[in-house]
């Protein structure tokens, strides 16, 4: 099994939650693509959700493949979330971020009652911090916000390179306008202390800790999808 069918492997079984009727939160990422594939599915055999995308990518393939939105504006309670994770811990503590929709993803994951994460097996680990952790900035104090990022992670015995996102030649630039450091901290033992000193820098707009929000993982591998819970 390869990492796509792994992927498509989760997505079916978060499937399994999803019930007539329900405001969905729809995640951004390879795995959330194959999700929405499938629900695109059921939606075609009379299937009534109504789903709210955390990015502008995924609104397109929603819309491509006839899966019906509102706005957050127009939902703003909303049942579940199911989207990816670029790293899931044993306590279903996340690194998301990679695909940029971090800030709309966490905020769409706030307004749910619930959070699925669907992801394949090389995305659990034993600790947070292989994967890059997304910060996401304001443009304005660019340098200075990265300054106190490197301050707030020294406090915390974490170093590493933080290194501005790029597509090709330009700057990548989030949904929202904002920019993305991608920081190299490494092994990060104590992720909720990481994102309290994080939300105090004035510059940061969001991170990509996800913490207490994921109530369930589907995890597939070889041997098929599995279960976990928060603990």
């Amino acid at each position: 099994m390869d990492a796509r069918e792994m992927k498509v492997k989760a997505a079916q079984a978060a499937l399994a939650y999803v019930e007539d009727g329900m405001r969905l939160g729809i995640g951004t990422g390879s795995t959330a693509d194959e999700f929405v594939r499938l629900l695109a599915e059921k939606v075609h055999g009379g299937f009534k959700v109504e789903g709210v995308p955390t990015s502008e990518r995924t609104a397109r393939l929603c819309v491509e493949l006839g899966i019906p939105l509102k706005s957050l504006e127009e939902l703003p309670e909303l049942d579940l979330t199911i989207d990816g994770a670029d790293e899931v811990d044993a306590k279903l503590t996340l690194i998301k971020g990679g695909g940029g929709a971090l800030l709309r993803e966490k905020i769409v994951a706030a307004a749910s009652a619930r959070m699925i994460v669907i992801a394949d097996e090389s995305k659990l680990v034993d600790m947070l911090g292989a994967y890059p952790l997304p910060i996401e900035i304001n443009p304005f104090g660019q340098t200075a916000t990265q300054i106190a990022i490197e301050k707030a992670a020294s406090r915390l015995g974490l170093t590493g390179e933080l290194k501005l996102r790029k597509s090709g030649a330009e700057v990548f630039t989030t949904d929202g306008g904002h920019y993305i450091f991608d920081a190299s901290f490494g092994r990060i033992p104590d992720a909720e202390a990481l994102s309290a000193e994080l939300n105090f820098i004035p510059g940061v707009v969001e991170h990509g800790l996800f913490i207490h929000m994921a109530s369930l993982a589907i995890i597939a591998g070889e041997a098929g999808a599995r279960t976990l819970e928060a603990k």
